[in-house]
């Protein structure tokens, strides 16, 4: 009866992935990408400290030691910080759809990185499902390019750049995450560090740069569009990290990571019929060939 709980949660996480581009995408026409980040982040750090209080017995894991501090403060900046910057811009620009499409490349960046930089092996089996996941994107940029994305969008093939922009963050930070973790550091804990440490890291920068002030102004504005970004923080680092941790641990990882992957499927009938995005069968085809790519490579 239980023997598809991993499976199940996997499904969930992409859906719940899913719906914290939404509400992102949706609070960042309130209050722009890097408000919507400076915001989210704070809830983000709360959610995950009491995550990490109930699951490991403490809300700070303190005792982690100096050099996995170092590491997963590191993977924060580069994955929650600067990934993320170009994640909530793309939100902005070209909408969730091609935006989560993008972060598709996020395992790919990731498998080269981590040849080029951890010594891991990359066989011609997963060099072949790169190239398939990248088929698939290219088509789905040159379609959309095509049918006149630009001309609608004269942010397009920007937003499609910041899209990749936000996997490489995403990639790296997690490169950097498995150099922090080792085998002792609990996910979750890792998690908290890396958040802690771009919610600091992030707004240190925002009060160098006196933007304190018109960050509050903004929220005290619409204070409406706080649920939001809230929403967005429930459905992606709390509730969604949640049931990819329980998804890999009661899975397989290759099963369960192609599943978490599904969001730009999911976000498809979204796109169409809530955003008003208009995209033909072809771009469907696309997606579905990039999502087959990234599905290869977890399963070769």
């Amino acid at each position: 009866m239980n023997t598809y709980l991993g499976e199940v949660a996997a499904l969930l996480t992409s859906f719940f992935w899913s719906g914290s581009s939404i509400f992102f995408t949706l609070a960042g026409r309130k209050y722009g990408s890097l408000v919507v980040n400076r915001i989210r982040l704070i809830f983000a750090a709360v959610f995950l400290i009491l995550l990490n209080w109930a699951i490991l017995g403490q809300p700070i894991p303190w005792n982690a030691g100096a050099e996995r501090w170092f590491w997963m403060s590191l993977s924060g900046f580069v994955g929650l910080v600067l990934g993320d910057i170009f994640l909530f811009q793309s939100y902005l620009w070209v909408g969730p759809r091609l935006t989560m499409l993008m972060m598709s490349l996020s395992p790919v960046i990731g498998a080269l990185s981590a040849w080029l930089f951890l010594g891991e092996t990359l066989p011609l089996a997963k060099l072949f499902a790169i190239l398939v996941t990248l088929s698939g994107i290219a088509w789905v940029i040159w379609d959309g390019n095509s049918k006149g994305g630009r001309a609608r969008n004269p942010n397009y093939l920007r937003g499609i750049v910041f899209g990749v922009g936000a996997a490489a963050g995403q990639a790296l930070g997690l490169v950097l995450s498995k150099k922090g973790m080792g085998t002792e550091l609990s996910p979750i804990a890792g998690n908290v560090i890396r958040m802690i440490a771009a919610t600091f890291l992030l707004w240190a920068i925002t009060l160098f740069q006196g933007q304190g002030g018109a960050t509050l102004k903004q929220i005290r504005q619409t204070p409406r569009a706080l649920w939001l970004v809230m929403g967005g923080a429930i459905c992606g680092p709390f509730v969604g990290v949640s049931f990819s941790l329980y998804a890999v641990q009661h899975a397989d990882v290759g099963v369960a990571s192609t599943l978490m992957a599904l969001s730009p499927v999911v976000l498809l009938p979204v796109s169409y019929f809530f955003f008003k995005e208009r995209f033909g069968w072809s771009a469907v085809v696309a997606t579905m060939i990039a999502i087959s790519g990234v599905a290869l490579l977890f399963l070769l």
